[in-house]
């Protein structure tokens, strides 16, 4: 006999759990980077139209599909009687376990920033190398230990089950990472460019906006709420009867971009506040080159923390805490999608599912690690060979595991599984079935507005607009 479906306590074990899939380390580097490309407040205010048109009805088909079929991705659609439709799944599933291979390695920087922190904040601090940085990424034994440190952590969670474990580590992880932004902002508050970076944030420049600005919008929005990986509809599957849909979704999209827009609050009153810093990163915006987010975060920030900032010997740690804690929610999710579907597809025991899933990320998590200048083959290795015109259409020319796993997940399988899942909710599965499932019927028998609008959006507007980052991506764009 099938042993029950576990599920989560109450909707707010699984709201916290959602705003911990979706919030990770692209609401804390990536989102304030674009931003400031863009512009910020026209930029901002098409990208909260993007999430509530896009984004808000995308995970409510993820969701909806999760919970009527009280299965994981691949089961899902065989359950529901679409048996041809479980492709959308394993798109997931693959997303899931690739996404996770160089997710764990890069969230394990901040392990290493963390202990860097705490050092300086002891003994003081003392400025590093200028390529201190590029050493530590080729120390190959080093990116393979934090990435397995990491990625532990991780499956000890996912190994006690959703209630035991997934929903009682995000209810410490969650408000802990609240309050680590909120004592960060209070400290930005002090700085001389703080209600600059306000005016920047939420004042609208519409002359600014371009048609790639919008573009960039509109893919965040669709990336930023962890869609198309299966997150949302194994996370969905554990939801209870009795809860909304709805108004979960939109109090999981709304967490998702308050922290996107705090962190911009806190990376923008710094950069405001440091003139040779706004010098450097205007130039690079006016000129088009961009700059690093990744020396942002893990080279330029830990120095400014300790050299401009007052107070930053608690201020840097903390926020490497909040780095850390951010990642680790979303691997959460990653890792979950992978092991229930091991464990529903070889009806294995959830820690033996974990063990086996684990295993399988952590080896391509080494070839990950290892791509950052540690090993020659895994740094250059390019996916199809010498064939040119494929690898330059599948991995944008890129080389290296961790570059060609980012490109394609983030271009491709992302992209093409929440465009299948959202046809398949909007046109696939019965009215009938949706309806109960997004309470779209009221008392009356008459259909409920909030149900038309969602069906508009899951017909129509969300598949074009993915549709959109498909056409973009065939056309050269890239999304990673």
């Amino acid at each position: 006999m099938e042993s029950p479906r576990e599920q989560w306590s109450g909707k707010l074990g699984f709201i916290l759990a959602a705003s911990g899939s979706a919030v990770g380390l692209g609401n804390l580097w990536k989102f304030p980077y674009i931003t400031w490309n863009n512009e910020g407040g026209a930029f901002v205010l098409v990208y909260l139209l993007c999430i509530v048109a896009i984004g808000a009805p995308v995970m409510m088909s993820e969701i909806l599909v999760g919970r009527r079929s009280r299965r994981s991705p691949v089961e899902a659609f065989k359950t529901l009687g679409h048996p041809r439709w479980s492709f959308v799944g394993w798109l997931g599933v693959i997303a899931g376990v690739v996404i996770l291979a160089f997710y764990a390695v890069i969230a394990g920087w901040s392990l290493r920033s963390f202990v860097q922190c705490v050092g300086w904040s002891v003994d003081g601090y003392e400025a590093p190398p200028e390529a201190a940085f590029g050493a530590f990424l080729a120390d190959g034994g080093t990116q393979v230990g934090l990435g397995a440190l990491f990625l532990g952590a991780t499956a000890l969670v996912v190994a006690r089950g959703v209630s035991g474990g997934i929903e009682r580590a995000t209810r410490i992880l969650m408000p802990v990472l609240f309050a680590i932004m909120i004592y960060l902002v209070v400290n930005v508050m002090f700085l001389d460019g703080f209600v600059e970076a306000l005016v920047f944030l939420f004042r609208p420049n519409f002359s600014g906006l371009s048609g790639h600005a919008v573009l960039e919008a509109l893919g965040h929005a669709f990336f930023t709420l962890s869609l198309g990986m299966g997150g949302m509809l194994t996370y969905g599957s554990y939801l209870r009867r009795q809860d909304s849909i709805p108004r979960i979704a939109m109090t999981v999209a709304a967490l998702d971009t308050l922290i996107a827009l705090v962190a911009c609050v806190i990376m923008f009153g710094i950069i405001f506040s440091v003139p040779s810093l706004r010098a450097t990163m205007e130039s690079a915006r006016s000129t088009g080159e961009g700059v690093s987010t990744v020396g942002m975060l893990f080279v330029t920030l830990p120095n400014l923390f300790y050299t401009k900032m007052p107070g930053g010997a608690v201020v840097g740690p903390l926020f490497y805490v909040l780095v850390a804690f951010a990642a680790l929610s979303s691997t959460i999710s990653l890792l979950e999608v992978v092991v229930a579907s091991v464990s529903e597809r070889l009806s294995m025991a959830r820690g033996r599912a974990t063990v086996v899933a684990s295993a399988v990320v952590f080896g391509l998590s080494c070839g990950c690690a290892l791509s950052l200048g540690a090993n020659e083959w895994a740094s250059s290795v390019r996916l199809f060979g010498g064939l040119e015109r494929l690898n330059t259409l599948v991995t944008g020319g890129k080389t290296g595991f961790l570059s060609i796993f980012d490109h394609v997940a983030a271009n491709w399988l992302l992209p093409l599984g929440g465009l299948a899942l959202t046809i398949y909710a909007g046109w696939v599965m019965p009215a009938a079935d949706t309806q109960d499932e997004l309470d779209g019927v009221g008392d009356d028998g008459e259909v409920r507005r909030g149900y038309v609008v969602w069906r508009i959006c899951a017909r129509f507007v969300a598949p074009a607009a993915i549709g959109w980052i498909v056409v973009q991506v065939l056309l050269g764009g890239d999304f990673s």
